[in-house]
């Protein structure tokens, strides 16, 4: 920003100062303007979130990485102590309900604070909220890598090294359970998928939670023994060649699960591609099956695509491109964009918006933000993950009112989000803007952080030249007022502010949740509504919660577009 420009913005605010003195006494962001104020971390006054509000932060956004102004071991251990209030107030039941709601509900950017959250519950005292707990475990923890990251939790929140025997049946069960649910061929799958994790392996955890398959599930009780006691000697125990003697053997899962287990050990040597090749389509083989040197085979990956599951696709997006798989035209850039644009596999794959953002950003880098990988995009590929950012949000219809999008575009939000280095607090803020862009017909974007300027949205803007748009603007102080007095000084009319921030303000002379009652008043306009889009897990916010017509919302919650419609409606 010039000097000249700043000096208009000086003038225009002191004459619009005059103005506001006969609403009441103006007090500037760095003085308390309620008694239930709290200083944030630059030393502005702003509101606290209540601990429901905080929890839900924590769980969709983490704190991975930290924030600007806080780093990730304290903002861990605040968020820590908010958990232990709520469990220890007696809503603790609410807490484990809340954590499967956003695990089955796909609403968690990331899965660890989901894992951490219900591990905490599960070691607690309350024996209700460990009972509850411990009943939602298959829920949350969908694979074994899940079950894993769950148990280092539990490891690292436990004052003993021993496990009790609530944590030894639980885990117990969520192994025979995941062999009914899927059948065995289903635990054969992603135990030798996932055979290590966070240091933990199903050997060693088989160990520790005493598991006894029940005796109509032979194929359970064969997994457990290759892991326990290797494949050789299980084929050759008496269980197996008793079993084998059986007549209904040779339609059973056992025999099912000992096939692909062949299949498997026979992928751990081969050497040759064309028996890899026909392996994988037989079977239905991973990428984690496959040796790595065989790896750089373009015929090996177009065998792998036709079952890849949505999430490992998305992953391998680059990789396939390098070996000129994703070619204009061919059948795995069709399969790959059919995959992508089709809402129902995406809810049912659970694919959280998050990850299509980070894979869109990376992906037209054209390389790794690791190693050497790089790849020439596909701009098919591109359009297809953008789209798909968009359907794996809620859809929900457009409320006809007018929206101020203000996006924070300051110092503080230009850091890495939930441990992402591709994605800022500032891109993350813009892409939750563009959802609400994309659902409402009467709007008007604007970036601020000490000044404002207005952008040149629209709804059928690319995310990329979004985020270019808003990366070109200058940093400096906070203040989070300026949308309201943006839109007194031009005399706008709006019914809604949403603001995207970490809610890091100090830098005007007037608070935000004050700028928006002197809106209402000057504007005509008694029912305007602020809604608060939280883009990181602390515990602050610029609504008043005494003010029923300001509302928390949790920057990319896939439920926050349903929330901010049912609240601009006035149904919550």
């Amino acid at each position: 920003m010039s000097e000249d420009d700043t000096k208009v913005m000086d003038v225009e605010e002191e004459e619009w100062r005059g103005q506001l003195v006969e609403q009441g006494d103006l007090k500037s962001q760095n003085e308390r303007l309620a008694p239930y104020q709290t200083m944030n971390s630059t030393g502005g006054y702003v509101y606290s979130t209540d601990y429901e509000t905080q929890l839900m932060r924590f769980l969709c956004i983490g704190t991975t990485g930290g924030t600007y102004y806080t780093g990730e071991a304290e903002l861990t251990r605040e968020n820590t102590r908010c958990i232990d209030r709520l469990i220890n107030s007696g809503k603790g039941k609410y807490v484990v309900e809340l954590v499967r709601e956003f695990s089955v509900g796909n609403r968690s950017c990331k899965q660890r604070p989901l894992l951490y959250t219900l591990a905490l519950c599960c070691r607690s005292n309350d024996p209700v909220t460990k009972h509850e707990g411990y009943n939602v475990l298959s829920d949350v923890c969908r694979i074994p890598t899940h079950l894993f990251e769950f148990i280092k939790c539990c490891e690292e929140e436990s004052a003993g090294t021993g496990w009790g025997r609530a944590h030894r049946r639980a885990i117990a069960n969520w192994y025979l359970n995941y062999g009914k649910k899927g059948k065995g061929e289903f635990l054969a799958l992603h135990m030798t998928k996932y055979k290590t994790r966070f240091g933990w392996n199903h050997k060693d955890v088989f160990r520790l939670c005493h598991i006894k398959p029940e005796v109509d599930h032979p194929e359970i009780k064969y997994l457990v023994m290759v892991s326990t006691k290797g494949k050789e000697k299980t084929d050759k125990s008496d269980f197996v060649q008793q079993e084998k003697q059986k007549p209904e053997y040779e339609n059973s899962d056992l025999k099912k699960v000992m096939v692909f287990m062949d299949a498997v050990e026979k992928a751990e040597k081969c050497r040759e591609s064309d028996t890899m090749t026909r392996l994988i389509l037989e079977h239905k083989l991973t990428r984690e099956h496959v040796p790595t040197d065989l790896l750089k085979s373009k015929e090996i990956w177009k065998a792998l695509i036709k079952f890849m599951p949505m999430t490992a696709m998305i992953r391998n997006l680059g990789k396939m491109s390098q070996l000129e798989l994703l070619e204009p035209g061919s059948f795995e850039e069709n399969l790959t964009i059919s995959k992508l644009t089709n809402p129902e596999m995406l809810t049912r794959a659970r694919i959280h918006p998050f990850t299509l953002l980070v894979a869109l950003n990376q992906y037209k880098k054209g390389q790794g933000e690791l190693g050497s990988l790089k790849w020439q995009t596909n701009d098919n590929i591109s359009k297809a993950l953008e789209d798909a950012f968009y359907m794996s949000f809620k859809n929900v219809k457009p409320t006809g009112k007018r929206f101020c999008l203000a996006v924070d575009v300051s110092g503080s939000m230009n850091v890495p989000v939930m441990g992402t280095p591709t994605i800022s607090a500032r891109d993350a803020a813009a892409a939750m803007m563009m959802v609400t862009a994309r659902t409402e017909k009467k709007f008007e974007v604007v970036a601020f952080s000490g000044g404002l300027r207005p952008l040149n949205i629209k709804a059928t803007d690319s995310l990329e030249n979004v985020l270019d748009e808003c990366a070109s603007l200058p940093f400096c102080g906070t203040d989070c007022s300026r949308p309201m007095m943006y839109a007194m000084e031009n005399k706008k009319k709006f019914d809604v502010f949403i603001v995207y921030t970490d809610s890091e303000t100090y830098f005007g002379n007037i608070h935000p949740s004050q700028a928006l009652v002197n809106y209402r008043s000057m504007s005509g306009i008694p029912h305007a509504r602020l809604i608060v889009c939280g883009m990181a897990s602390n515990s602050f916010t610029i609504a008043d919660p005494n003010d029923p017509m300001m509302m928390d919302v949790v920057g990319f919650d896939t439920n926050a577009p349903q929330a901010i419609q049912e609240f601009v409606l006035g149904h919550i």
